[in-house]
């Protein structure tokens, strides 16, 4: 039960570290003309990747477009990185749990 739970974690924190590449990326690419947003659909590929599936990016919708053709949004991209961040935490602690309990069972209850 635990390895698959911890595979679960891993593959999550996996795709979180996608994600927050395309956060840095759309940010780092804020002024560039013509450059359009980059996301991905968060739900669909956490069902990809417990299936072992790359992420795919696909470009964002519905966000204004700046005259240079531009539709990064510094703030949406703000609010991703902090979400992104909370996520990546929450599953790194769930994770860390997990190997405690693991190795509390090893030692027999003791606490290291």
């Amino acid at each position: 039960m635990l390895d698959g739970i911890a595979g679960a974690l891993e593959r999550y924190l996996d795709l979180l570290a996608a994600r927050q590449k395309l956060v840095a990326s759309n940010l780092a690419n804020a002024d560039t003309p013509g450059y359009r947003t980059l996301d991905l659909d968060f739900q669909s590929e956490f069902r990809s990747l417990v299936a072992n599936a790359a992420p795919r990016p696909v470009e964002v919708t519905g966000l204004p477009v700046k005259n240079d053709g531009n539709n990064v949004s510094v703030d949406r991209e703000a609010r991703l990185l902090a979400e992104n961040a909370l996520r990546f935490n929450l599953a790194a602690n769930l994770l860390r749990s997990s190997i405690r309990m693991v190795r509390s069972a090893i030692q027999g209850g003791r606490q290291a």
